[in-house]
């Protein structure tokens, strides 16, 4: 046992646990499932406790030649949600003994720099949202371990890929919509190259071809409030069905709606039903409280980090989307109601 002012070492901890180093290895690199018992790791964990040990992580990186460091490349770092994706993505990270580097990809969306010297050199591995794919080619991601989020699963871009259940989310929203007995729908698009745009359109376009005597536009707009008021004035002044709903492929495209609807009068619920995604505190904020698809940014950031670790420990990550649900509130109802 280590005594004084002598720093204890894995050999104390070894001896103290009735374990070779090699386990206490093991253990403390989480690398035991599988090759200790469960009752020796939490032997070997309670005796670094109680010694007070900590490895000496400079040098086991550089013998593993890992840096414990992860890239996350976001589109922005303004936005409620990916903040969201940090928080969850960090939490496993320092469990595991990580750190997680933010990086925006410029302008949202585009080519970015190599934010490090030499990021290959830097990280052992990157998570990126597809609305920021481009941002990796600088980054050379073919020579790092690379976990996609919100991705085509069936694309060769990652090493991994962790998705939300969009499709399952926007069938939810139609449904609801149709329910109540909307026909007539306008879909308020993102203008953005990213594959969960593109899946939101299809299957939204895809649920309403099963119900007779619906029609749909589609008006494509910047992500952001004004670009989405002038796209809602724009598909209402054109000629054709008043749409009756609208579906918007984030929160802040509804708010946009709701400041077009009342430039014109319109009333929502009752005159415009409106619905978001993400679940962002925006869609509370707004009056009334917006009906919308809740995504959890937090565990989606926490699977995308959890894929990482499984690439990087050579196993194979978890499968499955992740399940969202609609939250229903003020701003649907039946078209026309009172």
């Amino acid at each position: 046992m280590a005594s004084g002012n002598t720093r204890p070492t894995s050999r104390d901890v070894a001896q103290a646990a009735g374990v070779s180093q090699a386990a206490v290895s093991l253990v403390l690199g989480d690398k035991w499932r599988g090759r200790v018992s469960e009752t020796t790791a939490e032997r070997v964990r309670r005796a670094a406790r109680d010694l007070d040990y900590r490895p000496n992580l400079a040098a086991r990186h550089l013998r593993l030649g890992r840096t414990r460091t992860v890239l996350l490349v976001v589109p922005a770092l303004t936005t409620e949600f990916f903040a969201g994706v940090y928080t969850g993505a960090a939490r496993i990270a320092a469990h595991h003994g990580f750190g997680v580097v933010l990086y925006p990809s410029p302008e949202g969306i585009g080519p970015a720099r190599d934010p490090f010297a030499s990021a290959p050199a830097a990280l052992d591995g990157v998570i990126a949202s597809s609305m920021a794919a481009d941002a990796l080619t600088a980054i050379r991601r073919d020579r790092l371990p690379l976990v996609m989020l919100d991705s085509d699963p069936t694309g060769n871009l990652g090493t991994a890929t962790v998705n939300l259940d969009i499709t399952d989310g926007t069938h939810q929203t139609a449904d609801h919509l149709l329910t109540l007995g909307h026909r007539h729908f306008l879909h308020l698009a993102a203008d953005i190259p990213s594959w969960t745009f593109d899946i939101r359109a299809r299957a939204l376009a895809a649920r309403l071809r099963t119900v007779p005597g619906t029609s749909l536009t589609t008006a494509h707009t910047p992500l952001t409030i004004d670009g989405a008021l002038t796209a809602t004035d724009t598909a209402l002044d054109t000629p054709g069905p008043r749409p009756t709903a609208v579906v918007c492929d984030d929160d802040k495209l509804a708010a946009g709606v709701y400041k077009a609807a009342r430039r014109r009068g319109l009333r929502i619920p009752d005159d415009l039903s409106v619905t978001g995604v993400d679940d962002i505190t925006l869609a509370t904020a707004l009056d009334p409280e917006l009906t919308t698809v809740r995504l959890d940014a937090e565990l989606f950031g926490e699977r995308g980090m959890q894929a990482l670790l499984a690439v990087l420990d050579g196993r194979t990550p978890d499968d499955g989307d992740i399940p969202v649900h609609l939250v229903v509130r003020g701003s649907t109802a039946p078209p026309g109601a009172p």
